[in-house]
């Protein structure tokens, strides 16, 4: 099995509460959640209005399946122009 995470850093130039953070930030993941069948939750920066922290997980059995979801995924926040991702680390790890 090979999981693939990533830790996405977001900025969001539109929110001025944490009502509108977490608006952005459900919009978001559950868009991620529907599109590519990936566990996405809010992972740092939850009390900052206008920066939040995202983590992605995709499984499967074929690492260059799971890379090129998850660098499909960082692309695809980035499309959506609701937020600037900052910064994105990918991490590929192979299970027994």
């Amino acid at each position: 099995m090979v999981i693939g995470v990533c830790h996405i850093t977001l900025l969001i130039h539109s929110s001025s509460s944490l009502k509108d953070k977490r608006q952005a930030l459900k919009s978001i993941m559950a868009k991620v959640k529907n599109r590519f069948n990936a566990s996405v939750a809010e992972v740092g920066a939850h009390d900052l209005l206008q920066r939040a922290q995202i983590g992605v997980a995709v499984a499967g059995s074929d690492a260059h399946v799971v890379n090129s979801v998850v660098d499909k995924v960082v692309s695809f926040v980035e499309e959506l122009h609701l937020v600037q991702v900052v910064d994105h680390r990918i991490e590929i790890i192979h299970a027994a």
